[in-house]
């Protein structure tokens, strides 16, 4: 009888275990186990910082958000405007920013710390990896109808972008071909469309402006002001693709504002989107092959995503994101 019982009492624990494994959420399966119901994670909040919002990278940014951020499962995009190339790097080691738009030569002198007092002299930060080169942004200068050419800048105000952005580095790079620097002229900081303004309204005599073009802010221009470009010189090509291998020539065609009915001859940089290195592989994974199955959407949404391509994206690259590496792996292009 108590060995009867024993067994009884045993069964009956069984039973209770059981049915205390089978609680609310866990779903039978037809083996007999359980499989429990997982809550799907929260997607990632990404502040992706651009530029001026009469810029390229704000425009660029916003399409990105706009056309590929209803499409992504682990990340939600937001694009904000910002100062300059260096404050994109910035706001990312802040963690005020997750992704970011910059020109391939300020993520080169952050990776490396180099570019001068204005720029990562002395202190390197590697915070922002690659995840795609997008199209070329022109070194762009206008100018007062009186000065025809770059050596006409010298004593002249000369609006030079924004405080310690890449656009003030290419700038001084240009004056640097033709032997002058920033104590050569009456430096003006300001973003891209204050520059513009200013020329406009007499403030200054010339403006920098580095970006995809048409740049938004000199085509405003190009309706109110007869503005000049002047041309680099052959030797100051030469001197700049030389001494600074990151630019490269290129040229403007005739009528690419109203007022300029001359090719003008320039250099460029690239506009990369970077991502902060604690972004998962996952995340950027996703984002960058959003990027390239839905490129003819972003194209027709801003116009700079027609030169996207996947070998472009890691012409010159450095220091990927993983998630990028392995979406550039995975379509053969590395």
């Amino acid at each position: 009888m108590k060995k009867f019982l024993a067994l009884i009492l045993s069964v009956a624990m069984i039973f209770a275990l059981v049915a205390c494994g089978n609680k609310e959420g866990d779903t039978p399966n037809t083996d007999g186990d359980t499989q429990q119901t997982d809550t799907p994670a929260a997607p990632v909040d990404i502040v992706i910082a651009t530029g001026g919002t009469t810029g390229t990278y704000y425009a660029v940014g916003n399409a990105l958000v706009t056309t590929i951020g209803d499409k992504l499962s682990l990340s939600k995009l937001t694009a904000v405007d910002s100062g300059a190339s260096k404050a994109n790097v910035q706001l990312v080691t802040a963690n005020q920013a997750q992704m970011s738009i910059l020109q391939s030569d300020v993520l080169n002198y952050a990776h490396n710390g180099s570019g001068g007092e204005t720029m990562f002299d002395g202190a390197a930060d590697k915070n922002s990896l690659w995840v795609a080169g997008v199209y070329n942004e022109t070194v762009q200068l206008v100018t007062a109808p009186s000065i025809t050419s770059i050596e006409d800048l010298r004593g002249k105000t000369v609006c030079v972008g924004d405080v310690g952005s890449g656009t003030a580095l290419n700038a001084a790079q240009v004056l640097e071909a033709y032997d002058m620097t920033f104590d050569d002229i009456k430096v003006m900081y300001d973003s891209f469309s204050g520059g513009a303004e200013a020329l406009k309204n007499g403030q200054c005599d010339a403006a920098f402006t580095v970006s995809g073009a048409p740049t938004p802010a000199l085509t405003d221009l190009a309706t109110a002001y007869n503005f000049n470009m002047p041309s680099l010189s052959d030797e100051a090509v030469s001197y700049l693709t030389t001494n600074y291998p990151f630019l490269v020539q290129d040229n403007l065609p005739a009528n690419t504002y109203t007022c300029v009915a001359d090719e003008t001859v320039c250099v460029a940089v690239k506009a990369v989107f970077t991502a902060s290195k604690d972004l998962s592989e996952d995340v950027v994974y996703e984002i960058t092959k959003a990027m390239f199955d839905n490129q003819a959407d972003l194209a027709n949404a801003q116009a700079k995503f027609g030169f996207l391509s996947p070998e472009g994206a890691v012409a010159g690259s450095f220091d990927l994101h993983p998630g990028a590496e392995k979406y550039y792996k995975e379509i053969g292009v590395l």
